[in-house]
């Protein structure tokens, strides 16, 4: 008996799916979008068993050879659709309907909750209100010295293996001093990540970004019941430093809120013009814009500060790092580049390596700036975007339908032959000498749903990459790069340089 129900009830799912799937697909099909034909039940999911983040770039070269820049895989019973073209990243990007993040998102909800990143609607619309006057140039302007401070630390930490002949891989030393910059913007607080890298929030941070990214890519952890079932120890880890992240989160909320309330008792108010013991200005992070602000006439509560803020921690550190990264391994192996930008830093800034950077100075680093976006195209530090279909939509003259995960592969459109001449060669001279569409080259995202954060990226990047060529020559040491698509793009061989002081003449 129990036999006969459970063949009828496959019967009948099978059935319904090949229905399902047979109406989608005519719809797909119509808009010029096709893919491989795939097994009932499991769509596509067979053919990308074997699959990880390395290859994952190879399969996607392989389905643009054969289905163009569009194409549509089904796992299990839901369809995403893969797109690499500009004209169609420009309708989506222009969009205010297709806001929705595509359902890959979700396995940040723990952490993040429903903050800037993961939100939608109404609520996202509120939010980014409060945070765009948050990157006005005058309040960016207070972080450049928190980017040259601890740029300082990591120079210094790197001292020691400045010998000219030791691969260093330059991503987590990186992350640290991201890491320190953006909990001091963001929180207000110190954690000294770089002289502490055991501090158990910075352990947090990096260990929970890449279980979650393991689990993007792994089938059995994708879901939570499989997870819990098949990697019962690596579940029980993210729940609890996820549980030690929201701790401490909520701590320096407290902390922040009591002192808020206590200076407007005194009298003084806005948290930017308190002093410190020594009377030196204290500087407003994020979350004192998040504990003055209002939605509705009503104060964000401690849960709705904690979702930004840890949005903030996770979006603010591994994105940097990846493109702090990455830029410096091409300056390293590229020597009439990095003498170009060295000789740009010594006319602009000087010969004393010590002086700190100003706003002024970034914003006259021209040829850096070039470069940085060079480094950015070849090497996005998000190289995929998600976005879902709320409802039936017509985008680039394509009838897309209702609850269609559309993932945009920045990395290959950033790569497209189409769009840019030898697009694999590092050339920073293109920004100035070619006619880019703007859509093409989007490694930050564009329209209403764009970066938030961009120009604090850019100028972090900036700051620190010209640190380093001020204290240390780049070397060509150690592997290459071998890119895997994770929530940020890294490499499966590290991100290796070598340095050796720098000697001024």
């Amino acid at each position: 008996m129990f036999l006969e129900l459970f063949l009828g009830f496959l019967t009948f799912l099978s059935i319904w799916d090949f229905l399902y799937k047979r109406h989608r697909n005519k719809l797909f099909k119509n808009a010029g979008i096709t893919g491989p034909n795939g097994l009932p039940l499991f769509g596509n999911v067979l053919k990308l068993i074997n699959l990880n983040t390395e290859t994952l770039f190879e399969f996607n070269k392989l389905m643009r050879r054969k289905y163009g820049k569009m194409w549509r895989l089904w796992f299990f019973n839901q369809e995403r659709v893969f797109v690499q073209d500009p004209k169609f990243f420009e309708s989506i990007f222009s969009s205010q309907h297709v806001i929705s993040k595509n359902n890959s998102y979700s396995l940040l909800l723990p952490w993040l909750g429903d903050g800037l990143l993961l939100s939608t609607g109404s609520k996202w619309h509120a939010r980014r209100k409060i945070f765009t006057p948050t990157f006005h140039f005058k309040i960016l302007e207070q972080f450049v010295e928190i980017f040259d401070q601890n740029s300082a630390i990591l120079v210094k930490t790197l001292y020691e293996k400045a010998d000219g002949k030791t691969v260093i891989d330059i991503f987590p030393v990186v992350c640290l001093t991201a890491l320190d910059i953006i909990a001091e913007t963001a929180m207000g607080v110190k954690i000294n990540a770089q002289i502490n890298p055991d501090f158990p929030y910075a352990k947090a941070v990096t260990e929970v970004s890449q279980i979650v990214a393991t689990r993007v890519i792994k089938g059995n952890q994708r879901y939570d019941i499989s997870f819990m079932i098949t990697a019962p120890h690596i579940a029980y880890r993210l729940k609890k430093q996820i549980a030690l992240m929201h701790d401490f989160t909520d701590t320096v909320i407290k902390d922040r809120r009591v002192a808020l309330e206590k200076s407007i008792t005194d009298g003084s108010n806005i948290p930017i013009k308190m002093s410190d013991d020594v009377g030196v200005k204290k500087r407003m992070a994020f979350l004192d814009v998040l504990l003055q602000s209002t939605v509705d006439g009503k104060p964000l509560s401690n849960s709705d500060i904690r979702e930004e803020v840890d949005t903030f921690m996770f979006e603010g550190h591994d994105t940097t790092t990846s493109g702090i990264s990455h830029t410096c391994y091409l300056i390293a192996r590229h020597p009439e580049i990095q003498q170009k930008l060295f000789d740009e830093i010594q006319e602009v800034i000087g010969d004393d390596k010590n002086k700190a950077i100003t706003m002024k100075d970034l914003q006259e680093l021209k040829y850096l700036d070039i470069v940085i976006k060079e480094g950015l195209r070849l090497y996005p530090p998000v190289p995929v975007i998600g976005r879902m279909t709320d409802s039936d939509v017509v985008i680039d003259g394509k009838w897309i339908p209702a609850n269609t995960n559309i993932t945009m592969l920045l990395y290959a459109a950033l790569r497209d032959p189409d769009c840019f001449s030898n697009p694999d060669q590092f050339i920073p001279e293109r920004f100035l000498n070619e006619k880019i569409d703007p859509f093409a080259n989007v490694p930050f995202s564009a329209g209403p749903r764009n970066c938030i954060g961009q120009k604090f990226a850019l100028l972090e990047m900036k700051s620190t990459i010209s640190k380093l060529l001020r204290y240390f020559e780049l070397l060509p040491l150690g592997e290459e790069v071998r890119p895997m698509q994770n929530l940020i793009l890294r490499s499966a061989s590290g991100i290796n340089i070598g340095l050796r002081p720098r000697v001024y003449s």
